[in-house]
């Protein structure tokens, strides 16, 4: 069975930068500097997150609506907090991690991408449950409270 590029497969090169408390003033900046873009195709109904719906959307993407994430606001909350907690990656791109995780008030992973490098602005999604690093955002996550 073939697969396109990025159907039922995972980014295996994700890693959560270890935890260090010597960090912490610097998660905290960091929490205070970043700001939630968004992407249409991650919404069903993107307004109030000030986007345009997709004229071509795509099956595959996970949906912000199936965590019950309709608010940019929220959003934003949940990307700064996984931030000030230090759930972001060892890449980074002109200071600013390439993804920083978050866990919502239901146990449902998160995970956000930079999509503006210059701006410090992200867009999430949900990570799917069939997505072996799921698991570790979680252990993660409970680790840092």
């Amino acid at each position: 069975m073939s697969f396109t590029k990025r159907e039922n497969k995972f980014n295996p090169k994700r890693r959560i930068r270890p935890y260090s408390v010597e960090n912490n003033e610097v998660n905290k900046t960091l929490s205070e500097t970043i700001g939630y873009g968004g992407n249409s195709e991650h919404k069903k109904n993107p307004n109030d997150f000030n986007l345009v719906p997709p004229t071509n959307p795509r099956s595959a993407k996970s949906l912000c609506d199936d965590v019950e994430i309709f608010e940019r606001k929220k959003a934003l909350k949940l990307l700064k907090e996984g931030a000030w907690r230090g759930m972001i990656s060892e890449q980074v791109r002109n200071g600013f991690p390439q993804n920083i995780w978050a866990v919502d008030e239901n146990g449902k992973p998160l995970e956000a991408q930079l999509e503006n490098q210059e701006l410090g602005t992200y867009h999430g999604y949900p990570v799917p449950e069939s997505d072996p690093f799921s698991a570790l955002i979680l252990t993660e996550w409970n680790k840092r409270t």
